[in-house]
């Protein structure tokens, strides 16, 4: 059994494009998603500041097609020039490139997000971070209840695994424990096609756990103890409390979203003009 990890995590920020074109960056006149802005400051910005405002994370590396174009942003460039941040040409698939970075220390623990995540804060990751060293799992994956989100934001269009007892959203977070836990993103690999049809990927796990699926048997500790099963590493689920995890910058909508809730957790309207609320935890 793997003993808990309280050694400083890596961290790895997937920013490849999915398309050759991407009309979201293209329509606010963006180079690429990642460099987007959401509030007056790039996606990945944001993340990256996330990142490194929790001690407990160490090296970031960023997968990302044309690292060339980074040069041209001042913070990240002096990132790179410190050693801090390192850039790495992203594969054909965020799952590609996942196996990629991660084979070239298969022994470091690597916490894994995305450049859209533009609503990440140093709170969920060091909530994280505690499940990382408390868990004597290889993976764990994190997610958002539906409860959770339509708490908060009941309009908000997610895609949810309708579950047992629950249905769940994935948080674009994941943490790579162990060198067995690159088993996982082998099997990613195969499995990614089927990321926004909930139902093929059950199929991909097994028949058997199909059939429970689609009979409202399945719950997510038993979905993951059957995909630990087929992966050959122990997979468990890391529940976020956070409802903005749950939101990633992929549509119109969901920059609209983020930028209402960015401007009342950084105390400012989109006119510039002072919030009347601003929460204690900041993006950045």
């Amino acid at each position: 059994m793997p003993a808990p990890t309280s050694r400083a995590t890596s961290a790895l920020v997937l920013a490849g494009k999915r398309e050759a074109r991407d009309a979201l960056a293209e329509a606010h006149g963006a180079s690429h998603r990642a460099l987007l802005e959401v509030g007056g400051v790039p996606m990945l910005l944001r993340v990256l500041r996330a990142l490194r405002a929790v001690e407990r994370i160490g090296t970031i590396h960023l997968s990302i097609d044309g690292p060339d174009r980074l040069s041209a942003l001042p913070e990240i460039a002096a990132l790179v020039r410190s050693g801090g941040l390192r850039l790495h040409e992203s594969a054909d698939s965020p799952s590609r490139s996942v196996l990629e970075v991660l084979s070239q220390d298969p022994d470091e623990p690597f916490l894994v997000t995305t450049a859209d995540h533009a609503l990440l804060t140093p709170e969920m990751l060091d909530f994280a971070s505690d499940a990382i060293e408390a868990s004597d799992a290889d993976l764990l994956v994190a997610f958002v209840a539906r409860t959770v989100v339509r708490s908060r934001y009941p309009e908000s269009p997610r895609t949810y695994f309708r579950l047992r007892g629950e249905a769940w959203t994935g948080a674009n977070l994941f943490a790579f424990r162990t060198a067995a836990a690159r088993r996982a993103a082998e099997f990613w690999v195969r499995a990614e096609r089927f990321r926004k049809q909930p139902w093929r990927l059950v199929t991909a796990i097994g028949p058997t756990l199909l059939g429970r699926y689609l009979l409202g048997r399945l719950d997510l500790d038993a979905a993951l103890h059957h995909a630990s099963s087929r992966i050959g590493a122990r997979v468990e689920a890391l529940p976020l409390p956070f409802p903005e995890a749950a939101i990633d910058v992929d549509r119109e909508d969901d920059l609209r979203l983020a930028e209402q809730i960015l401007a009342q957790r950084e105390g400012t309207l989109s006119d510039g003009s002072p919030s009347p609320r601003k929460p204690p935890v900041a993006a950045s």
